[in-house]
């Protein structure tokens, strides 16, 4: 399924909070926190030159998130960040100064973050980043994981010293029991999807992504014309085309949205014009984006910046975690866990549809960007997928 983007906000200016969040100055910030830490490297930049030969494209790059911080997702760029932001901010507040993050490991401000807690709900990916900043600073983080995530998923999380709680139900469910639970205890929530009254943590779990971009854009010889990107909540996707919005102006490229047919909240929301609900059905190989509701600031600004919305079948997700495992010419093997290649795969399901083509403009000169969400995160369930080529887990 393929939607254009009718909403009446399409193409206008962000709104000035949004703009704030995920400008210049904030990705700048972003920027300068990762130089804090110790393993932080800006991950791999590819080239598909095959495939972009194979679709009839001028070229195609991916970013391969699955180096990211050793937790093998692009989530290790929001919730850890989240994370130290609100230590010290709390940090500033108690000492009655402004703290930076240069400080973060000095006794006073290691004593205040013991003192916090902080919780999320999980599909997986955001769980290990949050757990992981709690650990990086000393505080502690209670993780809510629903009925569908895999042991060995939460194993993961476990590691960086997590409260694991299983919630029975849907990842939606887990949001509103960690968000109880937490507001019962006095622990910070710090959820990558928002709500109303709930908007300012998203926000900041948001403004981490935007380093994808500008590692990106520093490392291609020229912007890219279209940016296919995958949506659980929507967090990532508004990320990538709010940012782009802002620093490429009227050169931005169309982004188009892809999301699984079983989960596809935005693209529900985008023909309903308003945020939508989806009724829960099948679960979905794309397992970290099974979604059921859109974040209300990711919707915010896809409505104003998105310019598709599409959405990939269970084989489709599949047969491109395959495809870049055993490429064709001299492209690079890519490890994709099963949501890490979903806005490949959309790119691969429109360039081989006439319309949809024709719709976005996709030729010979198409310079086509995205993004490889996670790595084998779930190794037994990626050797299930992609037999014969299953590497241990990006740690």
């Amino acid at each position: 399924m393929f939607y254009l983007n009718r909403h009446p906000d399409h193409q206008k200016p962000l709104a000035p909070v949004d703009a704030e969040t995920l400008g210049v100055a904030a990705a700048t910030e972003v920027e300068r926190f990762l130089g804090f830490r110790d393993n932080h490297a800006e991950t791999p930049l590819r080239a598909l030159d095959a495939l972009a030969t194979e679709l009839g494209l001028g070229a195609i790059h991916l970013k391969d998130e699955g180096f990211r911080l050793g937790l093998g997702s692009f989530k290790a760029l929001g919730g850890s960040y989240a994370v130290i932001r609100l230590v010290l901010e709390e940090a500033s507040r108690r000492l009655g100064r402004p703290v930076d993050v240069a400080e973060l490991q000095g006794p006073e401000i290691r004593a205040i973050a013991q003192a916090m807690t902080f919780a999320c709900a999980t599909d997986g990916n955001h769980g290990r980043s949050v757990a992981q900043g709690a650990a990086l600073v000393g505080a502690k983080a209670a993780i809510f994981v629903h009925a569908g995530v895999s042991d060995a998923r939460v194993a993961a999380i476990a590691r960086f010293g997590a409260e694991m709680i299983r919630v029975e139900g849907t990842y939606d469910e887990s949001v509103a029991e960690a968000a109880r639970v937490a507001a019962e205890k006095g622990w910070t929530t710090v959820s990558d999807t928002s709500w109303p009254g709930y908007e300012r943590i998203p926000g900041l779990v948001m403004q981490g992504y935007t380093a994808i971009m500008r590692e990106a854009l520093r490392g291609l010889d020229q912007p890219p014309t279209h940016v296919f990107v995958q949506a659980g909540v929507g967090g990532i996707a508004a990320a990538v085309a709010g940012h782009l919005a802002i620093v490429l102006g009227d050169a931005r490229p169309t982004v188009v949205v892809v999301e699984p047919a079983r989960a596809a909240c935005l693209f529900e929301t985008a023909k309903a014009g308003h945020p939508v609900k989806i009724a829960h059905g099948e679960p979905t190989v794309m397992a970290m984006l099974e979604c059921y509701e859109p974040s209300l600031v990711a919707w915010r600004v896809l409505a104003r910046a998105a310019d598709g919305f599409m959405t990939v079948d269970e084989d489709d997700a599949v047969a491109v975690m395959n495809r870049l495992a055993r490429p064709a010419g001299n492209d690079p093997v890519v490890v994709a866990g099963e949501s890490g290649g979903v806005g490949l795969a959309g790119l691969i399901r429109a360039a081989a549809d006439p319309a949809i083509r024709t719709t976005l403009g996709l030729d010979a000169k198409s310079r086509v960007f995205v993004i490889i969400t996670e790595g084998a995160t779930d190794p037994e369930r990626y050797a299930q997928l992609v037999p014969a080529r299953s590497p241990a887990a990006r740690t």
